[in-house]
C-alpha cells in the first residue's frame, strides 16, 4: 500500500469537464520541468510554490465531489508536471482509487523513477504530445523527450488506456504535413482511444506579463478551432470514432 506522502499542488478545479470523460476534480499539480514556449501556466513552474498537502487528505477532499461525477467521471491529476513528484502522485492516486475513485493522469511524460506503481493506479492517461520530432520537441519544451518516451514504454508495458492531446501552434504544427507525421507517430503509440488537437490559445498571456516573464510566442495569433476540428476528424475519426472515447 502507498504510503500517504506529502506533496505540492497548485489548485483544484472542482468540476471539469475538458480533462477526460464525464465531470471530474482536477487538481493542478505545482511544479513543472518543461518549459513549453506555449504554455499558459507558467504558475505552476515553480517547485516551491502551491499548496502542500497529504495525499490522503487531498483523496478525502477530491471525493466529495463523487455525486456529481456520474458513471463517466472521477479525478484528474494535472499540472505542472504530475510525474516531476512520483511519490506524491502515487500516494494520491492509490487513495482516490480506494474510495473508488476513476483516476486519470494528465501528462507530458516528463518525470522521473519507476512509472510500474503509478500507473497500477491509473485508469486512464491523458498524454501531451509536445512534438514528435525530438529537434523540434527540444526548441518548443527546451527539454529532450527521452523521459517521454520512458514513460510511453512504462504504458505499453500497464496497458493503461491512453488519450492523446496535441496543441496545434500556428507556425510550429498546424500544417497538413506537420499533422500527418503526428498520425504517423500516433500510430506507434499503445492502446490509443482517442486523439484530441487542441487549439493554441493566448489566455494565459498576462501570467507571463505578473510575474515578468517574456512570453515565448508573442504575435502569434490563437489557432483557429474550426480548422483544429476538421484536422482532428480528416486525420483521427478512425480511432476516437471507433471508441468514441469511452472506457
Amino acid at each position: 500500500m502507498a504510503q500517504d506522502v506529502t506533496g505540492r499542488i497548485h489548485s483544484i478545479e472542482s468540476l471539469g469537464a475538458a480533462d477526460g470523460p464525464g465531470v471530474r476534480a482536477v487538481v493542478f499539480f505545482q511544479g513543472c520541468p518543461l518549459r513549453c514556449r506555449f504554455c499558459h501556466n507558467p504558475d505552476t513552474w515553480a517547485f516551491s510554490g502551491g499548496q502542500e498537502i497529504a495525499a490522503g487528505a487531498l483523496a478525502r477532499r477530491l471525493a466529495r465531489f463523487k455525486p456529481y461525477f456520474g458513471a463517466a467521471g472521477g479525478v484528474t491529476f494535472s499540472g505542472g508536471e504530475p510525474l516531476a513528484q512520483p511519490a506524491f502522485l502515487e500516494s494520491a492516486l492509490a487513495a482516490c482509487k480506494r474510495l473508488g475513485l476513476h483516476t486519470c493522469l494528465d501528462t507530458a511524460g516528463a518525470g522521473q523513477g519507476e512509472y510500474e506503481a503509478i500507473l497500477a493506479h491509473t485508469d486512464l492517461v491523458l498524454l501531451d504530445v509536445k512534438h514528435w520530432q525530438p529537434d523540434a520537441y527540444r526548441a518548443l519544451t527546451g527539454r529532450d523527450m527521452a523521459a517521454a518516451e520512458g514513460f510511453i514504454a512504462a504504458m505499453a508495458a500497464a496497458g493503461v488506456p491512453l488519450w492523446v492531446r496535441h496543441v496545434v501552434v500556428p507556425g510550429f504544427t498546424d500544417s497538413l504535413k506537420a499533422l500527418r507525421g503526428l498520425a504517423d507517430y500516433v500510430q506507434r503509440l499503445p492502446n490509443v482511444q482517442r486523439v484530441e488537437l487542441l487549439p493554441y490559445h493566448t489566455l494565459g498571456v498576462h501570467k507571463y506579463a505578473a510575474l515578468g516573464i517574456p512570453y515565448p510566442l508573442a504575435g502569434t495569433p490563437p489557432m483557429d478551432p474550426a480548422a483544429c476540428a476538421a484536422w482532428q476528424e480528416e486525420l483521427f475519426a478512425h480511432i476516437n470514432h471507433n471508441t468514441g472515447g469511452k472506457l
